[in-house]
C-alpha cells in the first residue's frame, strides 16, 4: 500500500472487556506522540487496543512494572525518557541487542506473566536517516549522549557499518562502560570519545534530551560545524528544536525526531506479535502527521 492509499478512518474500537493494553511509560509524558498515533494505527490492522500514557519517575518505575505485570489483558509498552536505561535490569528478559544497546523501548507481557524487553529506538533512527537519503554505511558520526536513546543509536550505527563513531558524554562512567560496550560488540568499528565538536564528520546526531523543555540549552552549537553536515535530533516534540532551528537558519541539512518514530512502529508491531496486513506502517504513520 503506498502513501497515496493509506487508509481512512472511519471509526476506532471502543474500549470493551476484549480491549488489549498498551502504553508507554516515562517521565515526562506530555510530548508523547504515540497515543494520537497507535489508535488509528491499531484500527488500520483491525486489533481491539487503547495505548495509554503511563507517568511516574524513577522511584515509581519498580512498582509500575511489579503492577503491569499482573495484568492479564496488557500487550506490552514502550519506554521513554528516563528509563530506558534503569529498566534493563528490572525485566525477566531482554534481546541481546537490547543488551548491546546497554537500554531498552520495547516490552511486552509473555504468556507466562514475564516482562521481556527490546530495543527499536537505533534501528528505526538508522532506517529513518537511510530512508531520508543520508548515508550511514562508511560514514563519520558524531553522537552526543549515551543515554537510553543514544546507546540504541550508538550499536544500531555500528551496526549499519558507519566508517567511525564519535561520542560526547558528560557522564564519565556511562561514556567508559558504553564505549567498552560498543568496542566488545562491533570491534572493527573505531569508536571514540571527544569533548570538543569534531571536523571531518557527516553526521551529527543529539541524543540528549535538551530541547524537549523550553529554555533548555543546546545540546551542541550547530554553526561550528562544517557546512555540510547533517544535524539529526531524536526529540520529536517540539518537531523543529531550538539545535534545528538553528542548524537550518544556517545552511545546515537537519533530521527530524519524528522520523524515527515512523521507522519505529513497524518494528513495535513485530516486537507486539501484532500483524501488520500488508500495509505500509510508515506511510500511515506519516499520514497521520501528529
Amino acid at each position: 500500500m503506498t502513501a497515496e492509499e493509506s487508509p481512512v478512518f472511519t471509526g476506532l474500537f471502543p474500549v470493551n472487556g476484549a480491549t488489549r493494553l498498551y502504553g508507554t511509560i516515562g517521565d515526562p509524558i506530555r510530548q508523547l506522540r504515540m497515543t494520537g498515533v497507535m489508535p488509528q494505527v491499531f484500527a488500520a490492522v483491525g486489533v481491539n487496543a487503547v495505548w495509554l500514557p503511563f507517568e511516574g519517575d524513577a522511584d515509581l518505575l519498580p512498582v509500575m512494572l511489579k503492577a503491569l505485570a499482573t495484568l492479564r489483558n496488557l500487550g506490552g509498552f514502550t519506554v521513554t525518557i528516563p528509563h530506558k536505561t534503569a529498566i534493563l535490569p528490572l525485566l525477566g528478559r531482554v534481546t541481546p541487542r537490547a543488551q548491546a544497546s546497554g537500554s531498552v523501548n520495547l516490552v511486552r507481557r509473555d504468556p507466562d506473566g514475564t516482562l521481556a524487553g527490546d530495543i527499536a529506538d537505533g534501528t528505526g533512527f538508522v532506517r529513518g536517516l537511510t530512508a531520508q537519503g543520508h548515508r550511514v554505511r562508511g560514514a563519520s558520526v558524531w553522537l552526543v549522549g549515551l543515554g537510553g536513546a543514544g546507546g540504541a543509536i550508538a550499536a544500531a550505527l555500528c551496526e549499519a557499518g558507519v566508517g567511525r563513531l564519535l561520542v560526547t558524554e558528560i557522564d564519565d562512567a556511562r561514556a567508559a562502560t558504553a564505549i567498552d560496550r560498543l568496542l566488545r560488540h562491533y570491534p572493527n568499528v573505531p569508536v571514540a570519545e571527544v569533548i570538543a565538536p569534531p571536523k571531518g564528520i557527516h553526521i551529527a546526531i543529539n541524543a540528549t534530551p535538551l530541547g524537549l523543555r523550553p529554555g533548555d540549552p543546546l545540546s551542541f552549537d550547530p554553526v561550528t560545524l562544517d557546512p555540510d553536515v547533517v544535524v539529526a535530533d531524536v526529540i520529536m516534540s517540539p518537531v523543529e528544536t531550538p539545535l534545528l532551528r538553528r542548524a537550518r537558519a544556517h545552511g545546515r541539512k537537519i533530521h527530524h525526531g519524528r522520523h524515527m518514530l515512523d521507522h519505529q512502529i513497524p518494528l513495535n508491531l513485530d516486537w507486539f506479535g501484532i500483524d501488520s496486513k500488508g500495509i505500509d506502517i510508515v506511510a500511515l504513520v506519516r499520514s497521520i502527521g501528529t
